[in-house]
């Protein structure tokens, strides 16, 4: 009796087994195998040409770009066109309870604003930069969809994961969100004012930029050549651009 299930286990075994086998190989048939790659860049902004007043802050002014590029080799040489499609988060963090208003200035929200209807009221009122100890938190987000193009250069094209590169390209851009968010305490409690609006922010930006790693890792710098707001509609006027410099990773 002993032998008999001895032999029924082993053979309960080798059909598991067996069994596994064949669904390995199945799950290798059926996992797509989509060409090109995702590209993820975590950089940190910093406005140019600013105003006084902007006053942000710099690990909380940062940007999440998520593109899905698909390269191009030219040839048999070492240099590739990589065209994409993704979308690129930017935020801005005031330091100062300062934020955006539908007047396109820059300012606080005065003492004694206790609700969100007296926010409102200032912020359609009141263009002047005042004092706010009570505000925690102040955000300015834009967001857009973003076409990069770019022309890269890589030491072992054969072996991309090993190979040093460079590429310099630009990126268009579509904004399709746009809000300030602002959090504050009151009585004890905390409350969060989100403001969707473009803010005279431009529709269209387009900039240049540059990345350069090994493999997988790379550095990259963005430079915004458009004017971040639409003419005179900037914070007091102001021509402000931006730049944002951070670490590049990719792969599928």
């Amino acid at each position: 009796m002993k032998k008999k299930i001895l032999v029924l286990m082993l053979t309960i075994l080798a059909l598991a087994g067996h069994a596994q086998s064949e669904f390995s190989a199945a799950n290798k048939k059926i996992k797509p195998n989509i060409p090109g790659s995702f590209v993820v860049d975590l950089g940190i902004n910093r406005a140019l040409n600013a105003p006084n007043t902007w006053n942000q802050g710099f690990w909380g002014s940062r940007t999440v770009n998520v593109y899905y590029q698909y390269p191009i080799r030219l040839g048999k040489s070492k240099f590739s066109f990589t065209p994409g499609i993704g979308v690129s988060l930017e935020r801005w963090k005031f330091t100062d309870g300062a934020t955006l208003i539908d007047t396109v200035e820059l300012v606080s929200f005065p003492n004694g604003a206790a609700s969100p209807n007296q926010v409102e009221q200032y912020n359609l009122l009141s263009p002047r930069r005042l004092d706010l100890p009570l505000v925690n938190k102040s955000m300015f987000v834009s967001n857009y969809l973003e076409i990069p193009l770019e022309f890269r250069f890589d030491t072992k094209p054969e072996d991309i994961s090993r190979s040093i590169n460079v590429a310099i390209g630009g990126r268009v851009g579509i904004l399709f969100d746009a809000f300030t968010k602002l959090k504050y305490s009151e009585d004890g409690e905390r409350i969060t004012l989100k403001n969707k609006f473009n803010h005279g922010l431009n529709p269209i930006r387009y900039g240049v930029y540059t990345r350069f790693g090994i493999g997988s890792f790379n550095w990259f710098v963005f430079y915004n050549l458009s004017e971040m707001f639409e003419s005179g509609k900037g914070p007091r006027g102001a021509e402000m651009n931006s730049f944002t410099a951070g670490i590049s990773i990719s792969g599928f």
